[in-house]
């Protein structure tokens, strides 16, 4: 198999830059602010069922373009905050969240009173490096990583969404299950639950969403919605009363799952073609729940991770080629073997010696974070060529 433009899935991050995003100051009222996160993005969630249903159909039948769907999407949940042209603090969903837990009264609260200060920000000179934006992303569980050049002034915002939408890794994608990267620690609540008790277990447990299940008649936990951190900004936005609202009026469904089984490039395209950052895994007829998020979908581009990917090449080759012993004594008693034993030998020794090859280079890798782009571009080459040869 020929891998397509093997370094085309190490995406350029200049094209995913928000160049205007939402800039507010500290005195600014916290609603307000919430107003302006919800606007500005593609709405995840209706209150109305039926404009829901209709929002969905719209979805299926418009173009997937890629430049369509950052148009829409590229838009960050967050708002900045300046004072005096210095960047001084950020607003995000989870903040919302977090705040809505704490039952604050928002109509008398400002941004400076819960905004995240000080900000985590990435210098110009690194936007070419993908692996400098996720690794700051991952050291502290942020997802809005601000752009500032040498004098410290905003450029703009990337986030792990806009990210993802520019991912093309399809090779090492289908490599990987969804059950690889999931988690199975879902956060789940029947469908009578409040949406200010959803947010208060978002908060709780640090998650950015509740699923929403019912039991069937056969006692098993069937999972028919989801409410997201951003769903409870737009809540805000609509002035619903979160404390008597509950989740079945304004959960988003039907839900589309995924099985375990499915491969990380299909949870990808699936997430694209619904614009989600993030879909319920399910299986044994409900028995089983899973979260996958846009956050697992970057793991692939942390060098630890490709260890999962050099593990599962590993044992499909297994599959194919057992070990030269087995191969030469099977073979031996084939008289109609197209390959001599020796060859068949030869073969299975080859792809061995490409897997330890791929793993000391991913290794070094992980020993080296240090290493310049070039360099971590050529190692990353020397991988992919010889995963090439093995398949």
């Amino acid at each position: 198999m020929q891998f397509d433009n093997p370094l085309d899935w190490i995406p350029d991050l200049t094209s995913v830059i928000e160049y205007s995003p939402l800039i507010v100051t500290p005195e600014t009222p916290l609603l307000e602010a919430i107003t302006m996160i919800s606007q500005a993005h593609y709405p995840s969630c209706l209150l109305n069922k039926l404009d829901r249903v209709d929002a969905i159909t719209d979805i299926d039948n418009e173009n997937d373009s890629a430049n369509e769907s950052l148009q829409l999407e590229v838009r960050n949940s967050c708002v900045l905050v300046k004072q005096d042209q210095e960047l001084v603090g950020i607003l995000t969903a989870r903040d919302v969240v977090r705040i809505t837990a704490q039952e604050v009264d928002f109509r008398q609260a400002k941004v400076s009173d819960f905004m995240t200060s000080p900000i985590i920000t990435m210098p110009q000179r690194s936007i070419e490096d993908i692996f400098a934006a996720l690794f700051l992303f991952r050291r502290y569980q942020i997802r809005h990583l601000p752009l500032v050049d040498e004098e410290g002034e905003l450029i703009g915002v990337i986030s792990h969404e806009s990210i993802r939408h520019i991912l093309r890794p399809a090779n090492l994608l289908r490599f990987r299950r969804v059950a690889d990267v999931m988690t199975t620690e879902v956060i789940h609540a029947p469908l009578d639950t409040t949406v200010l008790y959803l947010a208060q277990l978002m908060s709780d447990n640090r998650v950015s969403c509740v699923v929403i299940t019912e039991t069937d008649q056969n006692d098993n936990m069937r999972p028919v919605g989801i409410v997201t951190e951003r769903d409870i900004v737009q809540f805000h936005a609509f002035q619903v009363d979160l404390a008597t609202t509950e989740a079945q009026t304004v959960m988003s469904t039907p839900l589309f799952l995924l099985s375990p089984e499915d491969s990380l490039w299909t949870a990808h395209e699936e997430m694209k073609r619904l614009r989600v950052g993030r879909m319920v895994v399910s299986w044994n007829w409900g028995q089983g729940l899973g979260i996958i998020t846009q956050t697992s979908l970057l793991r692939i581009f942390d060098p630890m991770e490709m260890y999962g990917v050099i593990e599962n090449m590993q044992q499909t080759i297994q599959q194919i080629n057992p070990e030269p012993s087995k191969v030469k004594a099977e073979n031996l008693k084939r008289a109609s073997s197209s390959s001599p034993p020796q060859e068949l030998e030869r073969q299975a020794d080859s792809a061995n010696s490409i897997l330890l090859s791929i793993y000391t280079t991913i290794k070094y890798l992980i020993d080296n974070l240090d290493l310049s782009k070039e360099e971590r571009r050529s190692y990353l080459q020397s991988a992919l060529n010889h995963l090439q040869a093995l398949i």
